[in-house]
């Protein structure tokens, strides 16, 4: 992960760029586009002339189910959101200018994010950019501004197999060694990310057949949750096109799994690193604060960053992926990581997997570093050498049963999140146990008695 001084490359269509883009037509569909609670951009695409002349000012109508939609897209009935006992009306989406930026992937087309508002003109709490936005101006009234960098694994397949089958075989963690529609997908995918305005570092083959990993260049939190939903649109429209499939679970194969790494680091002035350490290996006392948050908060809002059963067996010794809340120098066993160099010193958070939606994944972090400077906490000594043999850690959740029990009790959650918020995404999780609940597996056939 790179410097955190890193500024990210502007949008390549700000929003004055796109009012001349569709007065001469060079812009003809506007994606008007709000991340769901997976992280997906959902919405509409609207003629561009009629979306400017309408909808720009005034915000445009969307059913509220969007945000309240399982992954299958499957409306969750009791939702206060959105659901039968409100007729799943409508909400209203306000666009973010800010946001405006072409889609190469999709000639003729500019994306505009929005944000989701009541129409009595509150914002819908619960709406994953409003709880990350939250967190960023709690930080900012104790004096605080926040960067992120996003580090994101991912498994590429091969489209059309009858069963899922890996873009290449072996591990090629490292290697410059790519087949040639590989390399044409990561070219590809450079090439769209640039022209997309989203300043990436580099892109990797891991050590799982057809993982891969890219990195993104530190900088404004909101801008990299941004960003980072719009890569996944983007790479999904690249593998296709290179006649791959693209999956974000956090194990995608039994014994394999897929991080989304958050790097994190607190400004003062917006110039001043409150991580930076003088010496070597010296951790400043805001940082002590922040890690202690960290882990004592984050167990209790598991569910922001491991969503789904399959997000848990990702939590396996010598994987990579942590199975305590723990935390060392430059030690990848760990769920926190303290890493980079003098200025550039800063937190890793490698909780997280890669179906984590990173607007919560973020939420939930930013949060924990702000309880624990406001409330310090006690902190272990870090830990050296291997840390899944380390004992004295609380262990990861075996499950999401365990961590929703963990959730809804938590007083620290909801004083952090909001009532509304903490309801909304336990009814979420609940929604997936009983969703798996209700299949039977591949597993249990094969373990059955004959």
């Amino acid at each position: 992960m790179n410097d955190p001084t890193t500024k990210p490359a502007a949008p390549l269509c700000g929003y004055d760029d796109l009012e001349r883009a569709v007065r001469d037509g060079s812009v003809q569909q506007i994606m008007l586009a709000t991340p769901d609670m997976h992280g997906r951009l959902q919405g509409k695409i609207f003629n561009a002339p009629v979306f400017m002349d309408r909808h720009l000012a005034d915000g445009a109508e969307m059913c509220g189910y969007i945000l309240t939609a399982d992954a299958l897209m499957t409306p969750q009935e009791r939702s206060e959101l959105s659901g039968w006992s409100n007729g799943f009306g409508d909400l209203l989406f306000h666009t973010d200018r800010e946001t405006a930026r072409l889609l190469p992937t999709r000639p003729g087309t500019a994306l505009l994010l929005a944000d989701a508002f009541h129409h009595d003109g509150t914002a819908v709490q619960a709406a994953p950019r409003h709880l990350l936005a939250a967190q960023i101006h709690r930080l900012q009234a104790l004096g605080y501004t926040v960067r992120a960098g996003i580090e994101a694994e991912f498994l590429l397949l091969q489209e059309g197999a009858s069963k899922p089958l890996p873009a290449w075989p072996g591990n090629l963690d490292y290697s410059l060694d790519h087949l040639p529609r590989v390399a044409g997908l990561f070219r590809d995918l450079g090439t769209s990310l640039s022209e997309a305005g989203i300043s990436y570092e580099a892109i990797k083959t891991e050590g799982a057949p057809g993982q891969a990993e890219i990195t993104f260049a530190y900088g404004d939190v909101l801008r990299a949750a941004d960003d980072y939903a719009l890569f996944r649109r983007i790479l999904r429209d690249t593998a296709r096109r290179r006649g791959m499939a693209v999956s974000f679970m956090a194990a995608p194969q039994t014994g394999q799994g897929s991080g989304l790494h958050l790097h994190l680091s607190l400004w003062r002035d917006g110039t001043t690193p409150v991580f930076a350490a003088e010496v070597a290996h010296a951790i400043p006392p805001e940082m002590r604060h922040a890690i202690a948050g960290l882990l004592t908060a984050l167990p209790e809002m598991a569910p922001l960053w491991a969503p789904v059963p399959n997000s848990y067996k990702r939590f396996q010794p010598h994987s990579f992926a942590p199975v305590s809340y723990n935390w060392g120098i430059d030690n990848r066993s760990c769920a926190i990581r303290v890493t980079g160099h003098g200025r550039g010193t800063h937190l890793e958070n490698r909780l997280p997997g890669a179906d984590a939606n990173p607007y919560l994944a973020l939420t939930a972090s930013l949060a924990a570093m702000g309880h624990g400077l406001t409330d310090p906490k006690p902190l272990l000594p870090p830990c050296d050498g291997d840390a899944y043999a380390h004992r004295e850690s609380a262990p990861v959740q075996r499950g999401l049963a365990e961590a929703l029990g963990d959730f809804e009790t938590s007083k620290t959650a909801t004083d952090l999140l909001g009532p509304a918020a903490v309801r909304h995404y336990l009814l979420a999780a609940q929604a997936e146990l009983d969703a798996h609940d209700r299949e039977v597996t591949d597993i249990e056939r094969s373990r059955a008695a004959a």
